[in-house]
């Protein structure tokens, strides 16, 4: 019975967050915005029971501007970040028809990417860029979609552009969800066919999730290839989260990397 109140409760939220955006965010400036975005994200993560801890012993200071990167377990994963340092994200287009969530997602700055669309992918670059030159935190998935905890993805090369283009370097983040003995969590796993709803009714029973966020230092983009910094930001995340991760190089960059498939 408890999920069921805390499903009230999540639904109460979103319902707050849809006036949120659509009252007070055109009369907000951007550190206004952030600031509200920050605090209903807090919230949101603390109603599905999902405690933060950013860790401490290996964090680094952050960057502006910087491009930030993680690996990606689950939809909970954009507001675990935005809980920190709230950013514009880029997401696959999918997303904007998930309940609720999608639409705040599209009026809280997440720029939407249509899976394999190499038209979209320049299109997106060139907003990754003059985003960045205007201040703006951005942050992608460089997995180009979710992988179960002990996995993490090869990471796609083609945003990694926008780093070397607007001149600024790749924040890395790594990210696991755990349980009360340290233990990989498997209620976060976002995977298979797997629905949203399923997702979150999985999160409200499980409880007792915790989320931890390390924070990596930053890795300067001058002189570098977009491949280089797809590889050294795969190794970074993954020594961190070994030995439970899977930590398999990236693939010589293919024909593949050419269409950007981004949750």
């Amino acid at each position: 019975m408890k999920h069921y109140f805390s499903l009230a409760r999540l639904g109460l939220h979103l319902a707050v967050g849809l006036g949120i955006c659509a009252l007070q965010f055109p009369l907000l400036g951007e550190a206004g915005r952030n600031r509200r975005i920050q605090r209903w994200s807090r919230q949101l993560i603390a109603i599905c029971g999902v405690t933060l801890v950013v860790n401490e012993d290996l964090q680094a200071e952050p960057v502006s501007p910087a491009l930030i990167v993680s690996n990606h377990i689950s939809w909970l994963d954009i507001f675990v970040i935005n809980s920190v340092h709230p950013c514009r994200f880029v997401a696959k287009s999918d997303i904007r028809d998930w309940p609720l969530i999608g639409w705040l997602c599209d009026k809280s700055g997440t720029i939407f990417i249509a899976r394999g669309r190499q038209r979209d992918v320049r299109r997106i670059f060139a907003g990754l860029v003059t985003s960045i030159h205007n201040g703006e935190r951005v942050a992608f998935f460089p997995e180009g979609t979710t992988a179960a905890q002990g996995t993490v993805l090869p990471f796609h090369a083609n945003l990694f552009e926008a780093a070397i283009e607007a001149q600024v370097p790749v924040q890395p983040y790594a990210l696991r969800y755990v349980d009360a003995e340290g233990v990989l969590h498997e209620a976060a796993d976002f995977i298979g066919e797997m629905t949203f709803v399923e997702s979150v009714l999985l999160i409200l029973r499980s409880r007792g999730i915790t989320a931890e966020l390390i924070r990596l230092p930053a890795k300067s983009s001058e002189g570098a290839h977009r491949r280089e910094l797809a590889q050294s930001m795969h190794a970074a995340i993954s020594s961190v989260l070994s030995p439970a991760v899977d930590t398999a190089d990236n693939p010589p960059e293919t024909e593949r990397d050419q269409t950007v498939a981004l949750q």
